[in-house]
C-alpha cells in the first residue's frame, strides 16, 4: 500500500511527521510518533534487515549524540560515575529523546526513498510548488536539476570506485599513513572524478538540445499525479495521530 501511494502524499505525511516531532516533549508522544513510524516500515514489506542495514552509517552519528549528552548535559540527580564523569537523570532522558528523534527522521525519510522512484519524487515536488509558478519561479527547471542529480548519484560512486581502484593500482595509498599524505592522495582522485562529470553533464546537455528540450513550458506527462482512496484515508490516519499527539503532549 505505502509504495502504490500517491508521492505527494507520502512527501505531505513526511514532512509533518519531521515538523510535529521537534514538538515531542513526553514518553507518550515520543511512543505514539515511534508506533507510527514502525507501523509504516512494517506496510512497506521490506525486510527489517535491508532497512537497518541501510541506516548503518546513522548509528554512529545516534550513539555519538547520545554519548555526548550524556556528557554534557548536567541536569537532574546523579545517578552514577562513568571515566570519571557524572552521568545525570536528565542527561540520559535527553540523549536518549534527542537520539530517538534523529532516528526516527532518518527511517522515515529513508521509507520514502525505498517506495518511490527518483522520478516519482521529482514530478511530486514540480506539482507540489506549481503555484510558484506565477511568481515565474522555475519550478521545472529546478525539478529537472533534482532528477538529473539523483539519476547521476549511483553513476558517479562508480566512478569513483573504478577511478579509485586504478590510482591504487599505480601505487595511491587512501587508507595508510598520516592525514595531510592522506589528503594529498584524494587529489588524483577528485581531478578524474570531476573531469569526467562535466564530460557526462555536457553530453547530456546536448543530447537535450538535439532531442528539441526548450523547458517545460507546454509538456505533458505520461504519468499524471491522483490521489487514490487509498491516499485519502493515510491522510485520515495521519491526522488522527496528530490530534492524539497534541492530547498526549499536553
Amino acid at each position: 500500500m505505502i509504495h502504490r501511494l500517491d508521492p505527494r502524499t507520502k512527501i505531505t505525511v513526511i514532512f509533518f511527521f519531521v515538523v510535529i516531532i521537534f514538538f515531542a516533549n513526553s514518553l507518550y508522544s515520543y511512543s505514539l510518533l515511534a508506533i507510527f513510524a514502525l507501523i509504516s516500515a512494517l506496510m512497506t514489506r521490506i525486510p527489517p534487515g535491508y532497512i537497518i542495514k541501510g541506516l548503518k552509517p546513522v548509528w554512529l552519528l545516534v550513539i555519538f549524540t547520545f554519548l555526548l549528552h550524556l556528557f554534557v548535559t548536567k541536569e537532574g540527580e546523579v545517578l552514577f560515575q562513568l571515566f570519571s564523569f557524572n552521568v545525570y537523570s536528565g542527561a540520559l532522558i535527553q540523549g536518549f529523546a534527542i537520539s530517538l528523534r534523529f532516528f526516527l527522521l532518518i527511517l522515515m525519510t529513508s521509507l520514502l526513498t525505498l517506495t518511490t522512484t527518483p522520478i516519482a519524487i521529482t514530478d511530486a515536488i514540480e506539482d507540489m510548488l506549481g503555484p510558484l509558478k506565477k511568481v515565474r519561479f522555475p519550478v521545472h527547471e529546478l525539478a529537472l536539476m533534482m532528477s538529473i542529480s539523483l539519476r547521476f548519484i549511483p553513476t558517479l560512486m562508480q566512478e569513483t570506485e573504478k577511478i579509485s581502484k586504478a590510482q591504487a593500482s599505480r601505487g595511491v595509498d587512501f587508507r595508510t599513513g598520516p592525514l595531510k599524505e592522506r589528503i594529498k592522495a584524494i587529489v588524483p582522485l577528485l581531478v578524474p572524478l570531476f573531469v569526467s562529470a562535466f564530460k557526462r553533464a555536457e553530453e547530456l546537455a546536448m543530447a537535450m538540445e538535439a532531442r528539441g528540450y526548450k523547458g517545460g513550458e507546454g509538456r505533458t506527462k505520461f504519468r499524471e499525479l491522483k490521489l487514490e482512496t487509498s491516499d485519502y484515508l493515510i491522510f485520515g490516519i495521519f491526522t488522527l495521530v496528530f490530534v492524539l499527539f497534541w492530547l498526549v503532549r499536553s
